[in-house]
């Protein structure tokens, strides 16, 4: 098959293109990350890629445009689904870039994160499937997640320390906020068990 990739960064594609190639489909990139704050994250996040891309032979087509303005009209007074918002933003215009360029399928390295919130994905994926009159082929790369992590280290590639956003940005750095997240964690977990916690708290916080 030809499945169009989506990338959110370099040491995330390094599993699932691996999977992907050893299933023997043609796999092309698409990196488009209007959420990544600031400037030189995002173009840290970029070289990493094309570092990967150089070493691998991966093919990507990377959108340089920086959007932050158009991810925070998005999601500002919306705070709160922030998440499902971003998925919305990248998916949506990955599945229809896949059905313009004739794709077989599309898929997203999302999935290779355990902070990620799997299940989301996978439900807005199969959305703009439906949409776009195109397959989305799931896989759990999560299961790659130590793998990926050993082959960035060993490639010297860039690995960013937060999901990507302004407000994870924060998540990771702000100690008083992170001290506040967990008491409020476990606060709904006495309540209501950990299966209830909104998908915002998993995909905020990446320490890779």
């Amino acid at each position: 098959m030809d499945i169009l990739l989506h990338v959110c960064c370099g040491p995330c594609t390094i599993y699932p293109l691996s999977v992907l190639r050893g299933e023997g489909h043609r796999v092309r990139g698409y990196f488009y990350n209007p959420n990544i704050h600031p400037y030189r994250e995002f173009r840290r996040r970029i070289g990493a890629l094309v570092t990967l891309m150089e070493k691998t032979g991966f093919k990507a087509e990377i959108d340089r445009e920086y959007g932050l303005a158009m991810y925070m009209r998005r999601v500002v007074f919306n705070e709160e689904q922030r998440c499902a918002i971003c998925y919305d933003i990248r998916l949506e215009e990955t599945a229809r870039k896949a059905a313009e360029q004739g794709a077989d399928a599309f898929t997203t390295t999302l999935l290779y994160s355990r902070y990620q919130n799997h299940g989301l994905l996978q439900e807005k994926c199969s959305l703009y499937a439906r949409k776009y009159g195109v397959e989305f082929l799931y896989r759990d790369f999560r299961l790659g997640w130590q793998e990926g992590i050993d082959r960035a280290i060993e490639l010297g590639l860039y690995r960013q320390p937060y999901c990507g956003c302004i407000y994870s940005e924060q998540e990771r750095y702000d100690k008083k906020l992170r001290r506040r997240m967990r008491q409020q964690r476990l606060e709904t977990d006495s309540d209501t068990g950990p299966s209830s916690r909104h998908g915002m708290e998993i995909c905020s916080i990446q320490d890779k």
